[in-house]
């Protein structure tokens, strides 16, 4: 610019362009402020709900309520972490949420969106991008909002969209937890029906006369030895069956039984899993803490009527002046 059109925007000179046409400003400002003001009514208004969620800490019910580790054993009441937090916005901004919500209130419709129009769906999901939001507050909890025409069904979605969460994450989860439960349940089965297998070859042995094999061994040769010393020769043969019967299966019956036991014990650990695993693939549990629940907004958040004048009537002030500037410096 040359200092000509620099004297126009200095200070002094536009006090005296703006007093000048001061009273055409002033009407052209008072007209502005009447038509935006009265002209905000013509803009639907729409009403905002919102709802505040905190996550919990543990997704698995098992390990809350019945698992003895306590180094595994997580607090069923306690507050998900930061991580948790990031985990359920990507939940909540899902296609799979979104889409059951579309379903439900028929949005298309709704959002007065023609079905054959070019990219209905491309519209409709960024109308719900627009209108149903999701964030972080400083709190670390996640806040939903959602803008609607109508206020009952602001207040609808949005305790709608807290609902898709558990059942979008439950359903995720169980279809691992039932995948996990099988294998856990077939190992399981196979394990008892193994014991049971050991069970039936003991009962067998213990048929023959088999039954604390170490005990047994001891008192028949102290009996045996009793029985010689009495000359008790036909007593003295009844026991030495005995030991050899003893001999010739109490390794395999000491074998089977130390192995018993030994299973036995891993059987009841696995049975633990087992009750683990069984709980977490058909029970539900809640995956996070409702804060504030949505309800039926009473005024409308948008359009802020004052806000929307107040700045088109400046806008208008700052165009015209603007005009009224350009056109006395071409008139000089």
């Amino acid at each position: 610019m040359n200092e000509q059109t620099m004297n126009y925007f200095d200070s002094e000179n536009l006090t005296k362009i703006i007093y000048k046409w001061r009273k055409v400003m002033l009407i052209l400002a008072i007209a502005t402020l009447i038509i935006s003001y009265f002209g905000t009514y013509l803009i639907k208004p729409k009403y905002e709900a919102n709802v505040v969620l905190l996550p919990c800490s543990t997704n698995s019910i098992s390990k809350a309520l019945i698992s003895l580790n306590p180094a595994g054993k997580e607090d069923i009441m306690e507050f998900g972490s930061d991580e948790k937090v990031e985990q359920m916005l990507q939940i909540l901004s899902s296609s799979e949420v979104r889409d059951r919500i579309i379903q439900k209130f028929n949005l298309m419709e709704h959002y007065d969106i023609d079905p054959n129009s070019s990219y209905p769906y491309t519209k409709l999901f960024n109308k719900y991008k627009k209108l149903i939001t999701f964030r972080k507050n400083e709190y670390m909890a996640v806040e939903i909002e959602v803008l609607d025409c109508d206020p009952q069904t602001a207040a609808d979605i949005a305790n709608e969209i807290t609902n898709s969460f558990d059942t979008v994450i439950n359903k995720t989860q169980k279809e691992r937890a039932k995948i996990g439960f099988n294998i856990v349940e077939n190992e399981y089965n196979n394990f008892d029906k193994h014991i049971k297998d050991l069970e039936d070859s003991l009962n067998i042995l213990r048929g023959m006369g088999v039954l604390e094999y170490e005990k047994q061994a001891e008192v028949i040769t102290d009996q045996m030895s009793a029985a010689t010393a009495k000359n008790n020769n036909a007593g003295a043969k009844i026991l030495e069956e005995k030991l050899q019967v003893l001999a010739k299966y109490g390794g395999k019956y000491v074998s089977i039984r130390d192995e018993i036991i030994y299973d036995k014990e891993k059987l009841s650990d696995l049975k633990l899993k087992y009750q683990e695993a069984r709980m977490d693939a058909e029970r539900n549990i809640p995956q996070k803490f409702v804060i504030e629940k949505a309800t039926k907004p009473e005024k409308a958040s948008y359009p802020i009527r004052w806000l929307i004048t107040i700045l088109t009537t400046l806008c208008t002030l700052l165009v015209s002046l603007t005009i009224i500037v350009i056109f006395e410096k071409q008139k000089s």
